[in-house]
């Protein structure tokens, strides 16, 4: 009996060892790391505000009678209100990829409130071509800032199982800040109409001034202590529970220091060159799908297909239809992946481009289309719905995923600034080629581009759904 009790008692002493030296790991909590994100992308709406506000605010200032006396815009002078922000936001992330390495992700993106509310101030009180398309230029630097910082912190912050998910917030918040112009803009005046797409930004600030820094900028400059309380916000979590993880940060965080890149790293190694392909890849086919023309002009397509609906109230379901369609990007986007959803959006927007070009084919040979005037309005929501579970939020998300740490910065930026550039070039020349070709020759051309990008993402990119970071290097450098 006394044998069976040392024995007992050994037992006992030895699980208390093992429950002492191999604790219970402590969960993480997920919910902190989607309110980060939700306050980091209302930065993302008050872009969004940015590229819906000349659907509304156009007609209020161009010729015709629906002019408020505010000013008056000719046709190639509100072409080129529409198209300047792209070319501001081609600017942009090279400035925020020069403020991140500098004061950290989250100072860049507060930073970004600044050309935000000097440039609806300036549009606010302008009453001159110049200063308007000067302001235009100035809200797009803001917005690219937003497109390069946004995904850069959200990508830092998150785990790998939520990192898809809280990705795709990019283009839902956007789109949120679509909605809110596109529902207030038709029923305010211009002025009212400012002022609230300048309250956005503030509201960002306001929001995000609250939530930590990445942990990564903190050990980028050897702020441990400051790194670790930062993740235990993050992760819910004790100082214990985020250790491991936080070692490993730490360790990443110094290989990319070790390994501090430059600009001509991008094509230093095999992998890099092909994530820089297929992020340029797909944030051209993003902008060739027409995307931009259509969100920027979009009250006047409407009002071009003569249907019953009223254009501002189709604009405003379109609106809606792409905001619903961007809250099903988070729940499958982990559980299908990037290649199927990417696929499904290719498809799908060009076969809904091609009807709406037949549409306007018809209406243009002079055929009476009243009996068929719903059809543009199926054909965007179709459209819209495809490219906001897809092709929207992907193309940043998967950009987010394919560079390693030491070059994210200088990649985000060249591929925002890229994506830009294109932007700019077809908001500004849209109105150009319906003028000269047709609306149906515009819509086919982008769904040409559609069904291309599909072959593209089929043949050329990865699947990254649930692959680490590194998981995800190394497919690319094989």
């Amino acid at each position: 009996m006394e044998g069976m009790s040392s024995r007992r008692s050994s037992t006992e002493e030895l699980h208390t060892q093992v429950h002492v030296f191999n604790p219970i790991p402590e969960p993480a909590k997920v919910l902190p790391q989607y309110i980060a994100a939700i306050a980091a992308n209302l930065a993302a709406m008050a872009a969004g505000c940015v590229l819906g506000w000349t659907s509304p605010a156009l007609p209020k200032v161009s010729e015709g009678p629906d002019n408020e006396g505010w000013l008056t815009l000719t046709d190639d002078e509100a072409s080129w209100v529409g198209s300047l922000t792209p070319l501001g936001a081609a600017i942009g992330p090279f400035l925020a990829g020069f403020l991140v390495g500098r004061v950290g992700c989250k100072l860049t993106a507060m930073g970004s409130v600044a050309p935000f509310l000097l440039s609806w101030i300036m549009i606010m009180f302008g009453t001159g071509i110049g200063l308007i398309c000067f302001a235009r230029v100035l809200l797009g630097v803001g917005v690219g800032m937003v497109f390069t910082v946004v995904p850069i912190y959200v990508g830092e912050i998150s785990e790998d199982r939520v990192r898809g998910a809280l990705g795709s917030f990019l283009q839902l918040f956007i789109v949120a800040g679509l909605l809110y112009v596109y529902c207030i803009g038709p029923y305010v005046s211009y002025l009212t109409l400012v002022v609230v797409s300048a309250a956005v930004p503030v509201a960002f600030a306001v929001a995000f001034f609250f939530v930590p820094e990445s942990p990564y900028q903190y050990l980028a400059k050897g702020k441990r202590d400051e790194a670790c309380a930062a993740l235990q916000w993050l992760r819910g979590q004790s100082r214990e529970g985020v250790q491991n993880e936080l070692n490993n940060m730490e360790a990443s965080m110094q290989d990319m220091l070790k390994n501090k890149s430059k600009l001509r790293d991008l094509i230093a190694t095999k992998g890099n060159i092909k994530a820089l392909q297929l992020s340029l890849g797909l944030v051209t086919f993003q902008q060739l799908s027409g995307i931009n023309a259509v969100l920027f002009y979009s009250q006047g397509i409407f009002a071009q297909s003569g249907g019953s609906l009223q254009p501002e109230v189709a604009t405003i379901i379109v609106g809606v239809v792409m905001l619903l369609a961007s809250c099903v990007t988070p729940l499958v986007v982990d559980r299908l992946g990037r290649r199927m959803l990417l696929l499904i959006s290719a498809v799908g927007m060009g076969i809904s481009e091609i009807i709406l070009g037949i549409f306007f084919k018809i209406q243009n040979d002079g055929s009476d289309v009243s009996s068929i005037g719903w059809l543009p309005v199926i054909c965007l929501v179709v459209y819209i719905t495809v490219y906001s579970v897809g092709f929207g939020p992907l193309a940043w998300a998967v950009m987010g995923e394919l560079f390693p740490a030491n070059v994210k910065s200088n990649a985000s930026a060249c591929t925002a600034s890229f994506c830009w550039f294109i932007a700019f070039f077809i908001t500004r020349f849209f109105s150009d080629i319906v003028n000269a070709l047709g609306s149906h020759f515009a819509f086919w051309i982008f769904a040409i581009f559609t069904f291309v990008s599909a072959v593209f993402v089929y043949f050329l990119l990865p699947e990254t759904k649930g692959k680490s970071l590194q998981e995800i290097q190394d497919i690319l450098n094989k």
